[in-house]
């Protein structure tokens, strides 16, 4: 009977046509991911691209109103989605489904002028997976928009040799690197690497055109993100936003070299084993172009000083082909009959979606709706209990501010860690010195009604002592906590305080 089963869902390599790849990829990550189209959030970041997305549809550009450390890019494609479908998280998400699946499929577009179409798929079928498991992937994140550009980008470098195309990747690479800055790393590993076999095939004039169609394509885009700034006599704050805000912040927030070692000595011990046992066609250009990619994707892992879990959604899909090629020709796995272990794999893996659909289930038999966390129940408890909102702080599941309607108190609140990001004040003017002064800005002079917190957890970061020691005994002197949702802490500021 299992047996039957698998041999009904493995499906015939040989005919498998693109778009039928497609479907299933499509099919897959909506299967993996809709389990979380009712959560308020997943990721911090994604609540924070929610509110400057927001804040544009109003008519605020970014950086403007709210401020955060993406380009620009990253807020349009929130505020696309929001101006098209109102407040919906279902919307976000099922874009996000989307983006998951056609990053993937150009996955398999690569990987099929490296290897069979069995192997292709399943390197598809796996970037699907390690896109939308494990941690906050379940989120839109900018990584994922980004490599959404990305893939498609050099897709067309590897496919097509006209001019024409080589303009039209330039664009897609511009919005990548619009959408995350570090992503201009490999981007011009592989601009120089095309010239460079122009120019060892005695193709000079036509390298020197393509180079020059493909880095017009990223400055017009990278122009375009500058002309709303223009009109509105403000390209100062897109210019310290943009470029001079991440270099600052890079150099203020970097990881110890043994916490990012791991990840590189991990895929150098892939590597040495591909080069000693011959997996790898290292002389295939198209091979060495992805080689190049992963490298350039290390080295901006390396400038920027740390690797988080999320920022590896930027390597997987490259280097997801270079695994599955090795695997493929390794003898053991080509004899040992996996199936039905890949099968009962596959039931097992997302552990993560069963459990949010036992957390839907939950919360529609015990508050009525399938929508759940925080950042719902909490928006819904204050308004509920009509409770002051004209002046409130969330020092935890900020997403509440879009559930609400309202602002954060200052920019630097937009995201709640950014309160200790001092080093980044400078770059939006904020008139406050350091993140003590904007913490005492906001409790003493602003003085918010209404505080939410997590229980149980400190307000920032454990790194940030002096912060922590402040809010923490303010917050005991000057306010009460009013009820507890869920995870939450609704406090109340005491009368005559």
């Amino acid at each position: 009977m299992l047996k039957t089963v698998i041999s009904t869902l493995t499906p015939n390599y040989s005919q498998l046509k693109s778009r039928s790849v497609f479907l299933l990829l499509s099919a897959i990550s909506f299967v993996l991911r809709f389990p979380f189209f009712f959560r308020d959030y997943i990721d911090r970041d994604e609540s924070t691209f929610i509110l400057l997305g927001q804040s544009w549809v109003e008519g605020h550009l970014p950086y403007t109103e709210l401020w955060d450390l993406k380009p620009p890019i990253t807020y349009i494609f929130f505020a696309g989605i929001i101006a098209a479908f109102g407040k919906s998280f279902i919307a976000i998400r099922a874009v996000g489904v989307l983006i998951v699946a056609i990053t993937a499929f150009f996955t398999f577009k690569i990987a099929i002028q490296l290897t069979t179409r069995k192997t292709a798929f399943w390197a598809s079928f796996l970037c699907v997976c390690l896109l939308s498991m494990f941690g906050s992937l379940q989120g839109v994140m900018s990584e994922h928009i980004c490599m959404f550009f990305f893939m498609p980008a050099l897709y067309i470098v590897l496919s097509y040799n006209q001019w024409q195309w080589h303009a039209i990747a330039g664009l897609l690479f511009g919005l990548s690197v619009m959408t995350k800055l570090n992503m201009a790393y490999p981007v011009l590993i592989i601009g120089l690497y095309t010239l460079y076999i122009a120019i060892k095939n005695k193709n000079i004039s036509k390298g020197l055109l393509h180079s020059f169609a493909f880095g017009t394509g990223i400055i017009l885009l990278i122009f375009l993100t500058i002309i709303p700034y223009y009109i509105h006599g403000n390209t100062e704050i897109w210019w310290k936003s943009v470029i001079l805000a991440p270099l600052e912040y890079t150099n203020a927030r970097r990881y110890s070299i043994f916490k990012m070692a791991p990840i590189f000595i991990i895929i150098g011990t892939f590597f040495f084993f591909s080069w000693k046992n011959k997996s790898l066609n290292f002389s295939n250009k198209k091979l060495q172009l992805l080689l190049l990619v992963v490298f350039g994707i290390l080295v901006s892992f390396i400038k920027g000083g740390r690797i988080n879990g999320h920022y590896l959604i930027q390597l997987h899909p490259i280097f997801i082909i270079l695994v599955a090629i090795v695997v493929s020709k390794i003898t053991f796995f080509k004899k040992w009959n996996y199936q039905t272990l890949v099968f009962f794999s596959l039931v097992l893996l997302p552990m993560e979606s069963y459990l949010e659909i036992g957390n839907i289930i939950k919360n529609k038999i015990q508050r009525g709706t399938f929508f759940n966390g925080e950042g719902i129940s909490v928006p819904k408890y204050i308004l509920d209990n009509n409770i002051s909102t004209e002046n409130i702080l969330f020092l935890e599941y900020h997403i509440g501010y879009w559930q609400l309607g309202k602002l954060p108190l200052t920019k630097a609140a937009t995201h709640p860690s950014n309160l200790c990001r001092d080093e980044l004040f400078s770059f939006y003017d904020n008139p406050r010195k350091d993140s003590t002064e904007e913490l005492r800005h906001i409790m003493e002079v602003l003085q918010p009604q209404t505080v939410v917190i997590r229980k149980g957890k400190r307000v920032f970061d454990k790194k940030e002592l002096e912060e922590n020691e402040y809010i923490d005994t303010y917050l005991s002197e000057h306010y009460t906590l009013k009820s507890t949702v869920e995870r939450a802490e609704i406090l109340q500021r005491l009368e005559g305080h």
